[in-house]
């Protein structure tokens, strides 16, 4: 019988909340069950193996950045919009690590994959961006990439301390964040 008060929810929170402190590759469901405070053959009563889920911590991370970049964008457009997804997208990442690398880490299982449903509206968010700046729709899945990968590219390399020269990174961030801008602006006139 599993404990009471201990759902799958529950499990798959722990185990995001755990991936962001330890690491994603060090996530264990024997760590987990620690923290939890139960015996490890407990979690399999709500969770099948650790690759189960660490696709349910990528699914979950996957939906918390599209709320959480969809409300910053919020009456955005513009330069506006892609601030204010590059700063969702960036605080995100530095608040999860754990959970941002379960995103890249997991593929999709399926048309109704949790997963594969918010990860396109995540990509809607930034196809919106640039909607704003005009780019032809024959050119969105390149401008969509160079987004993601500017801002992925940045992000991962500030979360794990990639940034050893003087200089706040944050400043470098809004540095790329207005050469990006400059870039999108040129394209789309």
């Amino acid at each position: 019988m599993p404990r009471a008060g201990l759902s799958r929810a529950e499990v798959v929170r722990a185990g995001a909340e755990l991936a962001d402190e330890i690491g994603f590759a060090n996530l264990s469901m024997g760590l987990l069950a620690e923290k939890l405070g139960v015996r490890t053959p407990s979690l399999y009563k709500h969770i099948t193996n650790l690759a189960e889920l660490q696709h349910d911590i990528a699914a979950l991370a996957m939906n918390q950045a599209d709320t959480l970049i969809r409300d910053a964008m919020h009456g955005h457009s513009g330069t506006d919009a892609l601030r204010a997804f590059a700063h969702a997208f960036g605080d995100y990442v530095a608040a999860h690590p754990g959970r941002y690398t379960a995103i890249n880490a997991s593929g999709f299982t399926g048309p109704d994959d949790p997963l594969l449903e918010s990860s396109g509206r995540v990509i809607d968010s930034i196809a919106a961006v640039l909607r704003g700046y005009g780019i032809p729709e024959a050119d969105m899945d390149h401008a969509v990439r160079t987004l993601r990968c500017a801002f992925h590219g940045f992000a991962v390399l500030q979360a794990s301390g990639g940034f050893h020269w003087t200089g706040d990174p944050q400043d470098s961030y809004e540095w790329m964040i207005g050469f990006i801008d400059r870039g999108l602006r040129s394209v789309g006139e």
